[in-house]
């Protein structure tokens, strides 16, 4: 097969609009409609205008620490150049661990204005965002990036973008892994009562491992290359300390559950 899709879904009055755009959407949308079902699980003292700024914040927290991640994560070089490449987002760049930090200093503000408790927030909101992870690698697939290393195994992709060598859809490993198995791991895990930290240290472990794994296969950005050794990438250099940050998370939740 080869990844060579119209990244423009379509076209209203001369405005494009792009799957990965889209993508996005969906992401939000599910986040929606998980968190309305959130409030009939263990959050009966949810409303839905909490629910609504949730979101609002949660996706301000995604789309500019995205956006920031990425740059000092990924080009910080390019940012000492020009600055204002920071906000030339037309030419893409999000970064997962960027937006998650993101999220992260959005919650802090929600719990501000509701007193829920930090991490109570964070284990509401943990289920919520693996749906929106996978249809964004989604977007990255229909955009044919992010691609694999080359492969024999037969269902190897041809990323014209790349070179014409069957390689790893890397975006679709993330979008199954990432999305939907983690997913269904959170929303599982979280469906009975649970000690404070324990779903976000879930997430966090399980996020953190699938994207360790994943990297193994993954071509690293051409301006970064591997930071060492010949196999590490800044993926991986950035999912390690989300792995021990959920096993300490994983150890407090254990410790006040007793």
């Amino acid at each position: 097969m080869i990844v060579n899709f119209d990244p423009v879904a379509v076209s209203i009055f001369g405005w494009d609009i792009h799957w990965y755009g889209l993508s996005y959407v969906m992401a939000f949308l599910s986040a929606f409609w998980l968190a309305r079902l959130q409030t009939k699980r263990h959050y009966q003292d949810w409303n839905y205008e909490q629910i609504d700024d949730l979101l609002f914040y949660g996706g301000l927290g995604v789309v500019l620490g995205g956006r920031v991640g990425y740059v000092l994560f990924y080009s910080f070089p390019g940012f000492i150049e020009d600055p204002l490449m920071l906000f030339k987002v037309w030419q893409g760049g999000m970064s997962f661990h960027g937006g998650l930090l993101g999220v992260l200093v959005a919650m802090a503000l929600f719990n501000r204005k509701y007193k829920k408790g930090f991490f109570n927030i964070m284990d509401f909101v943990a289920p919520l965002i693996p749906l929106g992870l996978g249809f964004g690698r989604l977007g990255n697939f229909i955009n044919g990036e992010l691609w694999g290393k080359p492969t024999d195994l037969p269902w190897g992709m041809i990323f014209p973008a790349a070179d014409n060598l069957p390689r790893h859809p890397n975006p679709l490993y993330e979008a199954f892994l990432e999305g939907l198995v983690l997913f269904i791991l959170l929303w599982w895990f979280s469906a009975k009562p649970r000690a404070t930290m324990s779903i976000s240290a879930m997430f966090a472990v399980g996020y953190g491992i699938f994207r360790l794994i994943i990297e193994f296969v993954r071509v690293p950005d051409a301006h970064l290359g591997y930071l060492a050794w010949g196999w590490l990438t800044m993926g991986q250099l950035l999912s390690l300390p989300l792995i021990m940050i959920g096993l300490i998370l994983f150890y407090f939740s254990a410790k006040k559950a007793k």
